[in-house]
Parts: structure tokens; C-alpha cells; sequence
């Protein structure tokens, strides 16, 4: 079920129509209060979520979703106004997985709804635990930790990290990691790449400085064990 929060009843109704004739169960609401408690007994497998909302805008949704333990792992497309780029790095920093520039086409829509599912579908191997002196990553259990405190990551900040604790040493160029965790087909600048590393690192506190930035080309995972 994906569902399309939208305050603009013709867009939210094209959102709707356009996802359940591609073969999609979709949902519309046209407002943050409508949305948040249909959370409280249901859950979506994807939200598109529109920035410009009466009542609470899409970003304190985003803000309030991700900071919520049971929620945080569904995943969100944001809808941005054209050119408002300080709302797409927001969006992302505090963790949304993509995001659509409006006026957008329904294939635009659908492509990106895909693509954001096949992203974020668990992998089948999981993989073995990495570790990085007192850092440690769980594939399986999708956990990490920094010296026995739990570290809480989006599932981009994940796949990044485990990309660099699986290859120490190797650099990453943006184009390799936009194709690796954003996807092939990922149609998004390498700005949002840095943007991600920007939080992972803060995120890890003193392990962060283990991610060096190459210049010019990428980064990569290198420090003292």
C-alpha cells in the first residue's frame, strides 16, 4: 500500500489513480492529521510525501516518522516545490529515501516508487558482521554500534557504512556509490551522496574521521584500528 499525502485534491487524486492503475494499492490524505492516525493502525509500504501542508508540513512529519522506532524503516519520497532545493537536502539529511520536483510526470512517479521499493527490500544474503575497533555492523539485524552504544542510521547511512567497513582502504567514487545504494537507475545529482556522508558521519562520533573524503573523486574508509 503506498500512500500519497497531498493537500491539493487533483494532484493527490492523479497520485492515486496513476499508482493503482500500474498495479499499486495507494491511499490518499490530504493533511498531516489525517495521515498521522491512520499510522496508529496501519502501516504503508512506501509514503509520498508532499513538503507544503496545512497543520504541519511534510518536513516535521519526516522529522517526526523517522525519530519513531516502529516507523522510521518505511520509506518516504518527498514532493518538492520546482528549484527549492534547501527542502530536497533537508528531506534527505533527516532521511528520506527520494525525491519528486513538482510539476512531475506519472511515469516520473511510478519509476521512482519502484525504484525506491527495490532499494529498500531486505537483501536475501545479509552477510557477515564488520567491525572497526570498537565499531560494529549487524547485517542481518540491520544494527550498528559504537563501543557498545547503539548507532541509529537510515538505510542509506547503512548501506554506505557497510559498503566502507566491507573495503577499508578502497575508494568510492559518488557515481559508484549513487549506482550502488541509490540504484542504477537513480536519476539524483552526487551532491546527495555527500549530503549523506555529511550525517553518517556525525552520526558515528569519533569513528566518522575514519571516512576521508578523496578529493575530486570520492572517499573512503581509512584510520587508525
Amino acid at each position: 500500500m503506498i500512500w500519497c499525502v497531498e493537500d491539493d485534491a487533483g494532484i493527490r487524486e492523479i497520485e492515486t489513480y496513476t499508482l493503482q492503475s500500474t498495479g499499486f494499492q495507494a491511499r490518499g490524505f490530504e493533511d498531516g492529521a489525517a495521515f498521522q492516525a491512520a499510522l496508529r493502525t496501519q502501516r504503508p509500504e512506501l509514503i509520498i510525501l508532499d513538503v507544503m501542508l496545512p497543520g504541519k508540513d511534510g518536513v516535521t512529519l519526516l522529522r517526526e516518522l523517522k525519530a519513531d522506532p516502529a516507523l522510521r524503516d518505511i520509506p518516504v519520497i518527498m514532493a518538492t516545490a520546482k528549484g527549492a532545493e534547501y527542502d530536497k537536502i533537508q528531506s534527505l539529511d533527516l532521511g528520506a529515501d527520494d525525491y519528486l520536483v513538482k510539476p512531475f510526470g506519472v511515469m516520473e512517479l511510478v519509476s521512482r516508487v519502484r525504484a525506491v521499493l527495490r532499494r529498500c527490500r531486505p537483501r536475501e544474503a545479509a552477510g557477515p558482521v564488520l567491525a572497526w575497533a570498537g565499531l560494529s555492523l549487524d547485517p542481518e539485524a540491520r544494527a550498528v554500534t559504537a563501543d557498545g552504544a547503539p548507532v541509529t542510521l537510515t538505510y542509506k547511512e547503512f548501506e554506505l557504512l557497510r559498503r566502507f567497513l566491507s573495503r577499508p582502504g578502497v575508494v568510492f567514487t559518488r557515481d559508484q556509490l549513487l549506482s550502488d545504494v541509490w540504484g542504477i537507475d537513480y536519476a539524483g545529482e552526487t551532491r546527495t551522496v555527500d549530503v549523506h556522508i555529511r550525517t553518517l558521519r556525525q552520526k558515528l562520533g569519533p569513528y566518522g574521521g575514519c571516512i576521508q573524503t578523496v578529493r575530486q573523486v570520492g572517499y573512503r574508509w581509512e584510520g587508525n584500528t
